[in-house]
């Protein structure tokens, strides 16, 4: 159910996966006027083999982002559940997304990623807009130390995202191929345009972090008069993160992008524990802590979308 009023306001949510599918569950519980920057640097499973035949962008967290956006009668969920469904088999269609072969189809017919999305969002009649953060299928490398176990010490080069998100060892620099990427010009301007800016959460370096690494994403974060909000993870993932606390997450964002600033950081009281620094790092970026309990009753690492919704309420003042 929207925030009722006159004017809902816009809320521009970036990140990628079953992170961004989260915040946009809860979201779309106070607003319509709702548009989805999705990253497209994901090279494994469906994805990974369309990316490879057709040389287009990764459709598999655009189709997350549309399946969380669907409405709520039988009709608009059963196509979430259509989407989100998958060929079995061992033959050339087993393991492809129902929903990722509809995307790559449109697009080859009209070869504009945009509008190809927004067709789908239309069939679907999706509250919301999904956008890509960019027009060209982007790769996600990193310097990991300790990835190679003969050589603990030494850094080596992590190339994909799939490899990125299952590499043992400390990451450090993120890059990503083509350096310096294009923006598409929508996501540019829902940031620019919006009442309110929700990063995170999901995989840190591969689902969060990647918007700031294309410049005119960054500069519109940056340089947006929205209020910017940050959902931190409920635990660290066992992989890329594995043992960072809050605070090592906050310090991640801001070593890549140092113009940083934020106005608040929602957090569940399991992950403050133990942290003396969070609040001293949030303070340092311009932020709030707020503390709210957002994870499901059953204990599981999972936000509650209902819990969610009404954190996201209390933040943005609605």
């Amino acid at each position: 159910m929207s925030v009722p009023g006159s004017r809902q306001p816009a809320v521009t949510a970036l990140g990628g996966g079953h992170g961004l599918a989260a915040s946009l569950g809860s979201l779309r519980r106070l607003t319509n006027r709702l548009t989805a920057i999705v990253t497209v640097a994901d090279d494994g499973g469906s994805s990974g083999r369309l990316r490879q035949e057709f040389n287009v962008l990764p459709p598999g967290d655009l189709r997350m982002a549309l399946a969380a956006l669907c409405g709520d009668d039988d009709i608009e969920r059963t196509w979430a559940e259509v989407l989100q469904s998958r060929f079995s088999g061992d033959g050339p269609l087993g393991g492809h997304s129902i929903g990722n072969l509809l995307i790559a189809g449109l697009w080859q017919y009209i070869d504009d990623p945009v509008a190809g999305l927004d067709m789908v969002a239309a069939l679907l009649r999706v509250q919301g807009r999904v956008l890509p953060m960019s027009a060209v299928p982007l790769v996600i490398e990193a310097d990991v130390t300790g990835a190679d176990p003969a050589f603990p010490d030494e850094a080596t080069v992590v190339v994909g995202q799939e490899a990125v998100a299952l590499a043992t060892g400390v990451i450090g620099d993120v890059r990503l191929t083509p350096a310096n990427p294009p923006a598409v010009p929508e996501a540019v301007e829902a940031i620019i345009r919006a009442d309110h800016v929700v990063l995170g959460p999901g995989s840190w370096y591969s689902s969060v972090l990647p918007h700031l690494l294309v410049p005119e994403l960054a500069d519109a974060v940056v340089s947006t008069s929205a209020q910017r909000i940050l959902t931190m993870n409920l635990v660290p993932t066992e992989d890329e993160t594995a043992g960072y606390t809050a605070s090592r997450h906050l310090e991640v964002l801001a070593e890549h992008e140092p113009r940083l600033r934020l106005d608040a950081v929602l957090v569940d009281p399991s992950f403050v524990a133990g942290d003396p620094h969070l609040e001293s790092f949030t303070r340092s970026l311009g932020a709030r802590l707020v503390v709210a309990d957002v994870r499901m009753r059953d204990g599981s690492a999972r936000h509650d979308p209902l819990k969610l919704a009404a954190a996201y309420a209390e933040v943005m003042e609605l």
